[in-house]
């Protein structure tokens, strides 16, 4: 089976385990850490949104919020969960210009292949304004394959540099590591990241 579908159907079957040991989980502290670079009632794309936890969470804060998930299973849940509708799509498909003030991948582009994940951020960046943010989590290491049913791609912050050096017009504004929230996941340790959209500024400086 692909590796996508592979994935996308681990979330389809196991959807209301999922959402069960996500949706509770206080995360406001990144949450808001997020927020902070963001305009209050800005627009924001929960890429990958899951349970549609942090959907939720922008959405009480007043911020516009738009959430799609590739699985059609959590789609359903995670639009009963926020009260809009949570569009089925693959990251792959992302083709916005200049929409978003801020984008959330919380956890979700992990599951890409780095031949497929490149692209996908060089989207997300075209998809934010300029001087946009995007925060992106990894766990945690140097792998990159397929554990227990799932595709992942793990970073640290020396390969994430290399592997993002050459995406125009990102810059990176944060970074830190942190424990697995969850019950028992203690030890796994995620890289987490903000980044800018400087493409504006790449351009200029190109231009002198």
């Amino acid at each position: 089976m692909d590796k996508h579908l592979k994935t996308i159907s681990y979330y389809d079957q196991n959807a209301e385990s999922f959402v069960g040991t996500t949706a509770g989980v206080d995360f406001r502290e990144v949450q808001d850490r997020f927020l902070n670079y963001v305009p209050v009632g800005g627009k924001i794309l929960d890429f990958g949104c899951g349970s549609g936890r942090d959907t939720k969470y922008f959405l009480e804060k007043g911020y516009q919020v738009d959430a799609c998930d590739g699985s059609e299973e959590m789609c359903k849940r995670a639009s009963a969960y926020t009260g809009i509708e949570v569009k089925r799509m693959m990251f792959s498909e992302l083709d916005a210009e200049h929409v978003y003030d801020g984008i959330w991948a919380c956890a979700s582009i992990l599951h890409l292949p780095k031949e497929e994940l490149h692209g996908v951020i060089s989207k997300m960046i075209q998809a934010t304004k300029l001087d946009g943010y995007i925060y992106m989590s990894f766990k945690y290491g140097d792998f990159e394959g397929e554990q227990r049913g799932r595709y992942f791609t793990h970073f640290t912050e020396k390969s994430f540099a290399s592997f993002t050096q050459d995406i125009f017009g990102m810059t990176t504004r944060e970074e830190w590591i942190s424990e697995d929230v969850r019950p028992g996941r203690e030890n796994e340790k995620w890289l987490n990241l903000i980044v800018r959209n400087e493409t504006d500024l790449c351009k200029r400086l190109l231009a002198l």
